[in-house]
């Protein structure tokens, strides 16, 4: 049948090469034999889209580079959608590993956190979904949520205004009933989520890209502070690669380097500077030195007894 409607289309093509050309298709797409009797009858999957247009080479790459971020950021009915997508570029890149040195690239690539690399912690799906409806329809929603700062669980009525992926987790830009401050939560701290039947108290000034630039990632205020540090050659010639702020300058000085920048005063760079306390020595601000050494006095004392 599908020689002779080749035929008729103008294209001569053996019975032979049909059937090859089926067998290397059903690797990209889900094709299935009927081998049970002769002739051979082949079908399109059950439950398999049937407007599925092939994917290339690069489209197959993209698609499973970006596969494990995009999941805690889409919403589950158009993930669900993209599933035979993924699945396609899988087998796509699986028959053509052996042909084209191309499709062997995913194994050649990886990307590495550059800190301690913590386990993802499991973000219950049902949760999620509602979560992200209320985020899609613009919902209020109430929720049972685990502060771990105060190691208290807590009811609040939250206004969703978006997702974040920060690092191994994601978190939920949300202002807390009846305020207007923004706030992120942990999305696997939620114990109980509902959506409200409520539109969301959104903030008139609230741009997601703003809010980022903020430092709020970085669990700032937003305050920024012109750092004054002495520093050791070896972080010399890291930081010299990778500067910690645009303006940041690097001077000799006796005894070692000095090193200016114009940073935002953030919990993580108190973390990156108490990671680097044998290479780097605060000056200024000195409410920043006075925290740094007191940290540092803390640490030493739980020590004293080695």
């Amino acid at each position: 049948m599908l020689v002779e409607k080749l035929a008729d289309g103008g294209y001569e093509i053996s019975k032979r090469t049909v059937e090859r050309d089926l067998n290397e298709l059903s690797l990209l797409f889900p094709l299935q034999c009927n081998n049970k009797g002769m002739p051979y009858g082949w079908y399109w999957t059950p439950g398999s889209p049937s407007d599925l247009p092939g994917v290339t080479l690069s489209e197959a790459l993209t698609l499973q580079l970006v596969e494990n971020s995009l999941r805690p950021l889409l919403p589950a009915g158009i993930l669900k959608s993209l599933q035979p997508r993924f699945a396609q570029a899988r087998q796509k890149l699986d028959a053509l590993t052996a042909q084209m040195p191309t499709a062997r690239w995913i194994d050649k690539i990886a990307s590495v956190q550059p800190e301690l690399n913590l386990i993802a912690p499991e973000i219950d799906e049902e949760l999620l979904e509602v979560i992200q409806q209320a985020l899609l329809d613009d919902q209020q929603i109430t929720s049972t949520y685990f502060a771990a700062f105060t190691n208290k669980t807590r009811a609040l009525t939250l206004n969703p205004l978006a997702l974040i992926l920060r690092g191994s987790i994601t978190y939920l830009a949300a202002t807390v009933e009846p305020y207007t401050d923004v706030r992120l939560f942990a999305l696997h701290r939620f114990k109980q989520v509902e959506m409200l039947e409520k539109p969301v108290n959104r903030p008139s000034d609230f741009d997601l890209k703003t809010y980022i630039k903020s430092g709020a990632l970085q669990f700032s205020q937003g305050d920024v502070i012109q750092l004054k540090a002495r520093i050791n050659s070896a972080l010399l010639n890291l930081l010299s690669e990778t500067p910690i702020s645009p303006d940041m300058k690097i001077t000799k000085v006796d005894g070692g380097h000095e090193l200016t920048a114009t940073v935002l005063d953030s919990w993580q760079l108190h973390w990156w500077l108490l990671s680097q306390a044998d290479a780097i020595e605060v000056l200024e601000p000195l409410g920043l030195r006075a925290e740094i050494f007191r940290k540092l006095q803390a640490a030493s004392a739980m020590y004293e007894s080695v």
